[in-house]
């Protein structure tokens, strides 16, 4: 099976010199578009575009940091510049060129990437084959996912399969570490969830503790998790398969304060937000309510971060994930490609500016962000407790608060079918491209993956 499935196969060595040689051509195509039919207009379109860029990247900082009428007058620069910009254009004829312009340069970003699509391909989590369970123990959240557990009949269909299903339902508080822990005594050979990853990971921790395999049901709201191992999404019942015909990969889990997290600890503007009682019932305008305060360091407590040689005061947002998420994801809400490569993504944001604004617009590693790979990391902070967010779960931790890494700590059990994993978008190195569109595959390349072929 190709757990690759959903994405799409890298070009051969000779479609991807042509597609390399496309994106050549409709680069050079846009540049004539502009000179032949723009001409002396070329330069003032290109400062045109960059100022209404600007306008709009510092009107979306001052309505996202200000309160009362400077974050209105922000809002309403932020959709009057794009206008300005459209109604310039028309006026002189050349918004056909600007839109041609626009699609050939997308024609060119997609032939690029499709030819570098083979530097991207890189190896899946190694899978080995694994024995259905005996005695599978399961827990599953009703109300998890706006009800996914009864609208897919999880239970039934997870009995019929001979596990052993423990329903969230109450009444009051169910301790869901004491109920599996009992069923690990009582001869438990794999444990899994239907429900959030706040649950999966309280789960998956005790798993880990035993060395036993995990199996992660879809039925949560975002399913980060499981959407990082490849596992249907739309239909959770999918991930059920594993239990009859399942192979199994080893994947990191976090640790923050001796508690495990899947996907990432928040500390800062986030984890301020995420403490909110109206978070849950309104998440966008609690965010917009509470960020001009964050933001302008008018509240929170005053954080650290201490990772190996590296001291970061005073950011405004850290994210600690296990396993780094891709590169131009800066709010841990995208994917990993990989969940074994043994180290923690970490993710350090300060926005004091609209200059630190339109840094963070560039990805670029300077002040106001930071993006690494650790071992370890320590936040300290200059109050006795924190809040952090952990799997999305609002929580308090004791300071200083230390995140570090288990490396291949979880044997997760999941189907032999299923959509595949994400793959980050492959980046544009025209270098590289030039190299490809200019130079065939060596010969003794063909003459290695011929005799790889054969044996």
């Amino acid at each position: 099976m190709d757990s690759h499935r959903g994405s799409p196969d890298p070009a051969s060595p000779a479609a991807a010199r042509w597609l390399a040689r496309a994106s050549f051509l409709a680069v050079l195509a846009t540049a004539a578009v502009l000179v032949v039919f723009a001409g002396l207009h070329t330069l003032t379109l290109l400062l045109a575009a960059v100022g209404t860029i600007l306008i709009a990247v510092v009107g979306l900082f001052w309505f996202l940091s200000s309160r009362g009428v400077v974050r209105w007058v922000s809002l309403a620069a932020l959709a009057i510049a794009p206008l300005v910009f459209l109604g310039l254009l028309i006026r002189a004829n050349l918004l056909w060129v600007v839109v041609t312009s626009i699609v050939l340069l997308v024609i060119a970003g997609i032939c690029a990437r499709s030819a570098l699509r083979r530097d991207n391909a890189g190896p899946a989590m190694p899978e080995r084959g694994a024995s259905p369970p005996e005695h599978a123990f399961l827990v599953m959240n009703p109300r998890s996912g706006g009800g996914k557990v009864g609208t897919f009949d999880l239970r039934s269909k997870a009995e019929a399969l001979g596990a052993e299903v423990a329903l969230l339902d109450g009444p009051g508080f169910v301790d869901v570490a004491a109920l599996t822990r009992d069923a690990v005594e009582r001869g438990a050979d794999l444990l899994g969830v239907a429900g959030g990853d706040g649950t999966q990971a309280l789960v998956a921790g005790i798993a880990a503790e035993h060395d036993l395999s995990y199996l992660v049901i879809s039925a949560g709201t975002r399913n980060h998790f499981a959407g990082d191992l490849g596992l249907d999404l739309d239909d959770p019942a999918r991930c059920l398969d594993a239990l009859v015909d399942g192979t199994e990969i080893r994947v990191d889990l976090g640790e923050i304060g001796g508690r495990t997290f899947v996907n990432n600890a928040s500390f800062g503007a986030y984890a301020e937000v995420v403490q909110s009682p109206e978070y849950r019932d309104d998440k966008r305008g609690t965010m917009l309510r509470m960020l001009p305060d964050l933001i302008g360091n008018h509240r929170g407590a005053g954080l650290r971060v201490r990772a190996g040689n590296m001291t970061i005061d005073n950011p405004q947002a850290v994210l600690i994930s296990n396993g780094p998420y891709e590169t131009h994801d800066l709010a841990g809400l995208g994917h990993r490609p990989r969940i074994d490569r043994g180290v923690l993504g970490m993710v350090t944001i300060s926005v004091d500016s609209a200059k630190d604004a339109l840094g963070l617009l560039r990805r670029t590693r300077q002040r106001g962000l930071t993006q690494d790979t650790v071992d370890a990391v320590v936040i300290e902070a200059d109050a006795q407790e924190i809040p952090v967010g952990v799997d999305g779960e609002a929580l308090v931790f004791p300071t200083p608060v230390r995140c570090t890494i288990r490396p291949g700590a979880l044997r997760v059990l999941i189907p032999r079918e299923r959509p595949g994993i994400h793959r980050p978008p492959t980046r544009v190195d025209w270098v590289r491209l030039l190299d490809l569109s200019v130079h065939s595959p060596p010969m003794f390349s063909r003459v290695k993956s011929f005799g790889r072929r054969r044996k």
